[in-house]
């Protein structure tokens, strides 16, 4: 079976084109995730028909998981389809079918290829109920947002902010260098939260200037990442809700850097690079 390997400022996937093919996605994703015994990556992501859109993107957590959506995923998910002809690359948007719903996504070419895409991310969803998160005092804050819940984890006082993008954030904004945090220790502790139902990514954030902001990913199903697409777009919904940022941010994760945009009321813009690595064949 044919794979490509991409990725989106380092949050790597590995590609299939699976519109003629069924296996055990849940199994293969832990299998060719994995970074000793496998192809390597934070999952796996498939190329489906679509009855609703151009193409369907499925996409798997490196834990075997099927997760809802991918900011740098579906980048990365554009570029392979154009690529490989699959759509037309006279294409100004793609339409991509997500279990967090249609998005449209705008590929940036240079030389004929695809670089990167600009995503429409849609509007962020900020009543508690629909992140989702349980608090013992859902009903004060009605529809949300969320911001700066009272929240400690092993003698660390990390106040809350919960959005979803289509899956769960929980961002904190910290005065410790990110690159300090103990994230190994404590994201795992969050992702699994009994006020998490459905678990929950998390995100730790410096605030550099209202342009940019520096972070780390708890991705849930994966550990932490290199970037996060939607952890990105999470993030600059609640600083400029916060009054922490402006309404354009760039965000610096370990992986690269990413840009969003948001009104503060409509839909949330992410754009970003999107690369191959290599392709080859899995038995």
């Amino acid at each position: 079976m044919k794979f490509t390997k991409m990725h989106g400022a380092g949050n790597d996937y590995v590609y299939i084109d699976a519109r003629s093919k069924d296996r055990d996605w849940n199994e293969l994703s832990r299998l060719m995730s994995d970074r000793h015994f496998g192809v390597g990556g934070d999952g796996l992501i498939l190329v489906r028909e679509s009855d609703v859109a151009d193409l369907k993107m499925s996409m798997y957590n490196s834990d075997g998981s099927e997760a809802e959506m991918c900011g740098n995923g579906i980048r990365c998910f554009v570029k392979y389809a154009v690529d490989r002809g699959i759509v037309s690359d006279s294409s100004v948007s793609v339409s991509v079918e997500t279990l967090a719903g249609i998005r449209q996504v705008a590929p940036i070419s240079e030389d004929g290829r695809v670089v990167a895409a600009r995503v429409s991310m849609g509007n962020p969803i900020l009543a508690p109920a629909d992140v989702p998160v349980k608090l013992e005092s859902a009903g004060e804050y009605g529809a949300g947002p969320v911001l700066g819940y009272p929240f400690q984890m092993d003698s660390h006082d990390l106040p809350l902010n919960f959005v979803s993008m289509g899956n769960p954030h929980a961002v904190t904004f910290i005065d410790t260098p990110v690159s300090e945090f103990p994230l190994h220790t404590v994201g795992p502790q969050i992702e699994h939260h009994s006020i998490f139902p459905n678990r929950v990514n998390f995100e730790v954030v410096n605030i550099d200037t209202p342009n940019h902001l520096i972070a780390r990913v708890w991705e849930r199903g994966s550990g932490e990442t290199m970037a996060c697409g939607t952890g990105a777009c999470g993030i600059a919904v609640v600083s400029i809700l916060g009054g922490y940022s402006s309404n354009n941010v760039d965000i610096t994760l370990p992986g690269g850097t990413l840009t969003v945009d948001w009104d503060g009321e409509g839909e949330v813009f992410l754009e970003g690079p999107a690369q191959e690595v290599f392709s080859g064949e899995w038995p």
